[in-house]
């Protein structure tokens, strides 16, 4: 049974917190939690056993993870997800490994979907078997010339078939929102295989980047995260105001967060 069945999702406000202390920022409960779905998803995947039922299951459990400790989502234009059947390009600015981990219980749901990751994520020990279970497009973020070709080959052929492609344009997670290092490479792919962009504006600083391991950072529960899902758009010409109005859309729905 689907877990979003609303346009909206926000964490019940009488939803009991699990684990209520933290040590040196970071709750030894969800640290310990967050491991053990990891390391089940890898050994699924390493037995060939880690399907898209499997990844969606492994996420929403993450996403009750953070509720369990606190953590409070507000999710909304979930309906705009459900407005085209085919496939589509999901674009969302990049701020930590929450929404990494929790896009899948929403995206995967209802259709395939991969994403388009770094090289580093598919090689990592423990969660590179999962990652590489999902057929993402992986790139090198050094030659972006090479990438374009990466992402608009592989990425054309995924659509072709069914899979929608979720993309951040950014080059790596950040806390704040620059629009100069928002790249246009999910518009230009959008715009080659003719299907819809859904953009997404997120706010997950509740889960902050580590400083020794980047995934594995402090956790703020005074932080809401937020996520909206726009209106899908079709591209028109060569995407220079879509992609500008994607901008605005992140822009302004971050100063409403």
């Amino acid at each position: 049974m689907p877990f979003f069945t609303q346009n909206e999702y926000h964490t019940p406000e009488n939803r009991r917190v699990l684990a209520d202390k933290l040590f040196l920022g970071t709750d030894p409960y969800f640290l310990a939690r967050f491991i053990r779905i990891v390391i089940r998803s890898r050994n699924l995947a390493v037995k060939g056993l880690y399907d898209s039922d499997q990844w969606v299951a492994a996420s929403l459990s993450v996403l009750k993870l953070i509720e369990d400790c606190g953590g409070r989502f507000h999710i909304t234009g979930l309906d705009n997800l459900k407005r085209e059947m085919g496939p589509i390009v999901v674009i969302s600015n990049h701020m930590s490994v929450l929404e990494t981990m929790v896009f899948p219980g929403i995206l995967a749901q209802d259709r395939w979907v991969t994403f388009v990751v770094k090289d580093s994520l598919v090689r990592y020990p423990v969660f590179g078997p999962v990652m590489r279970s999902r057929d993402p497009i992986v790139l090198s973020r050094s030659n972006p010339r090479e990438d374009l070709q990466i992402v608009m080959s592989q990425g054309l052929e995924l659509l072709k078939k069914g899979c929608s492609v979720t993309i951040f344009p950014q080059s790596t997670r950040k806390p704040g929102f620059h629009p100069a290092e928002f790249n246009s490479i999910g518009i230009k792919l959008a715009a080659r295989a003719q299907v819809p962009v859904v953009p997404v504006a997120i706010k997950t600083d509740f889960w902050k980047n580590g400083r020794i391991i980047k995934d594995l950072g402090p956790i703020y529960r005074n932080i809401p995260i937020h996520m909206t899902f726009g209106e899908p758009m079709y591209i028109q010409g060569n995407g220079k105001e879509e992609h500008a109005q994607i901008i605005r859309f992140i822009s302004s729905e971050l100063e409403k967060f």
